[in-house]
């Protein structure tokens, strides 16, 4: 963690937002896209060069920490607690590696996809919940994915981590919505950012041709700008799961690619 802490916490009475998986893509977009709101953001990622860059251009606040690390998330509760709190936890961390079949799957793959995806997410919503308890109006929002709806070849490991968050975010909404606390899940399909197929199948070629003939995948702002307009939405309007997916995707199953 690269600030100091300090020990008193209070619910903040403006927008403000924590969002995970900032230092790129969709979790990058959606910091760009609150603080385009007005929204107070708290930038959370592990790699510091590229929160401070985040920071410097929206004027977000950059906290660097491992969301999978119990010290990390309880230093980041008592700083966000001190300087006001947050009414909204986005969720936007994860990713997958890997895409070989069960028979082959690598053990330190799964583990690294369910630990980010599924306890990282864990981690962070028991830590702010009371925060967001005691705001009155609060907001937990994950970002699952279309590989949470159905399984498929070579993406056992995602499939599992992403069943698991999703199952996880339905018991949420169920035990949180007598608090005043909703639950929103995004679930995008086909999404072309910097990172994510580079990260899960770790060749340039072998990423550029997820993509390739796909006229127009989703960006990560598209996902973004759906992510700002469920939490803009009045807060008695809960939006409980958005599925999005580019119109050449019309499901996992069915991908239109030309030329």
């Amino acid at each position: 963690m690269s600030e100091a802490m300090s020990t008193a916490t209070a619910p903040t009475t403006t927008k403000a937002a924590l969002v995970t998986g900032a230092s790129t893509g969709i979790g990058a977009a959606t910091v760009r896209a609150l603080r385009g709101r007005g929204w107070k953001v708290y930038a959370v990622a592990r790699r510091v060069e590229r929160l401070q860059a985040l920071a410097a251009e929206t004027g977000a606040i950059a906290l660097s920490a491992d969301i999978t690390n119990d010290d990390d998330v309880a230093r980041l509760l008592e700083h966000v607690g001190a300087d006001g709190g947050i009414d909204t936890l986005a969720n936007i961390a994860g990713g997958a590696r890997g895409a070989d079949p069960v028979a082959t799957a690598g053990t330190g793959d799964w583990e690294w996809m369910l630990a980010v995806n599924v306890v990282g997410t864990m981690k962070m919503t028991r830590a702010f919940l009371p925060m967001l308890r005691a705001h009155g109006e609060g907001t937990v929002l994950n970002l699952t994915s279309t590989a949470a709806l159905h399984g498929y070849e070579g993406g056992g490991g995602y499939n599992a981590a992403k069943f698991a968050q999703r199952g996880m975010t339905q018991a949420l909404r169920l035990e949180e919505a007598e608090h005043n606390v909703r639950v929103i899940e995004v679930l995008p399909g086909l999404v072309m950012t910097e990172e994510f197929a580079l990260n899960r199948l770790g060749d340039a070629e072998a990423a550029a041709k997820v993509y390739a003939g796909v006229a127009k995948p989703l960006t990560a702002d598209d996902v973004a700008d759906v992510v700002s307009y469920a939490l803009n939405a009045p807060h008695h309007v809960n939006l409980d799961e958005i599925v999005m997916r580019p119109v050449a995707q019309a499901s996992n199953f069915k991908l239109i690619r030309r030329g």
